[in-house]
């Protein structure tokens, strides 16, 4: 008679093994050889090598005299004042053209209409003549005065004593950034799901306070990106104020070479500074983006340090791998 106890102390039964070959027996995984990509590579590179070394040993650049006017002080001064106008221009630009993507998007069509006649206006002239008009204005408007609409007049003053050429350089910059920041802001805003502001509405939360604490948090992400190209071609857009005889980085480096006739030495001093400082942004512009699309992704992207990281630990598994294979004993050899 089997009793329980019996059952349980039985050794459980394995069921039979397939037959097949084991893991020794198994081909080797050969990875595809991407002739045509190694080809093209090798190409591009000899061709950059190629441009690299023509401008390296090509005497005509004089890169001592870059060197040497690398650093000045009328190309640095002329550098900050690039930056100082970027910066103004950036941040009133932003300002205004949030205020006008509001009226854009607002239900009064006053507002509706005036917003967009100014960014048809200002998008639909060139920037040259936008700056030229403004450094005139004086033969419009020989003075400017405070008072009473359609008044009298408290306070008046020439307009020639009141905008210099920085001052003018300001306003023309930022009345033509501000239309191209209202579109980027209402496409921003457009972007974000109607039914976030139907849920807030939902809540009882304002119009104001639905626009500040949760549509402008999640348009940042579309607005973020054209924001800083619209930050880079700021700043190279300055140098047309040239013009104007503004002492930016480009006025600073002609008057040099006006003087020393070194034309091209000097044109590099002011390509490497734009390089430089472009650079330097488009790395800000990188971080910004990455905080920006917090809660769109699972994961963050990467930094540029730890996607060098994780290549560094993908080609030393390579590597291990390769080695590791290498050092398997050969199957059916001699004995």
């Amino acid at each position: 008679m089997v009793t329980p106890s019996d059952v349980t102390s039985a050794p459980a039964l394995k069921p039979p093994k397939a037959p097949g070959p084991s893991g020794a027996d198994l081909p080797r995984i050969v990875p595809r050889r991407h002739v045509g990509r190694w080809l093209a590579a090798a190409g591009a590179l000899l061709l950059f090598l190629m441009v690299l070394n023509s401008v390296v040993r090509n005497d005509a650049f004089q890169w001592e005299v870059v060197g040497r006017y690398f650093t000045t002080s009328a190309v640095l001064d002329g550098l900050l004042l690039t930056l100082w106008l970027t910066g103004v221009v950036m941040v009133f630009g932003f300002l205004f053209g949030t205020l006008l993507a509001v009226m854009r998007l607002s239900a009064n069509p006053v507002l509706r209409t005036l917003s967009w006649g100014y960014v048809w206006i200002f998008r639909s002239t060139p920037l040259l003549v936008q700056l030229l008009f403004w450094f005139n204005i004086g033969a419009l408007y020989p003075t400017l005065g405070v008072g009473i609409p359609f008044g009298p007049q408290f306070v008046t003053v020439k307009t020639v004593n009141l905008l210099g050429p920085t001052l003018t350089a300001v306003i023309g910059l930022t009345l033509h950034e501000t239309a191209y920041a209202a579109e980027v802001v209402r496409g921003g805003i457009l972007s974000v799901d109607a039914g976030q502001t139907e849920a807030a509405q939902a809540l009882g939360l304002g119009r104001w306070r639905t626009l500040r604490r949760i549509v402008v948090p999640q348009a940042m992400r579309s607005i973020v990106p054209t924001a800083g190209n619209m930050l880079i071609g700021t700043l190279k857009g300055t140098s047309i104020v040239s013009v104007l005889a503004v002492h930016d980085l480009l006025f600073s480096v002609q008057l040099i070479y006006n003087r020393t006739y070194q034309v091209i030495p000097l044109l590099m001093v002011a390509t490497f500074w734009y390089v430089a400082v472009t650079s330097v942004l488009g790395a800000g512009q990188y971080y910004v983006e990455r905080y920006y699309a917090r809660g769109a992704a699972r994961t963050l992207p990467p930094t540029p340090l730890g996607r060098l990281r994780l290549r560094l630990v993908a080609l030393r598994a390579r590597l291990y791998r390769v080695a590791a294979a290498d050092a398997r004993p050969a199957v059916g050899g001699d004995r």
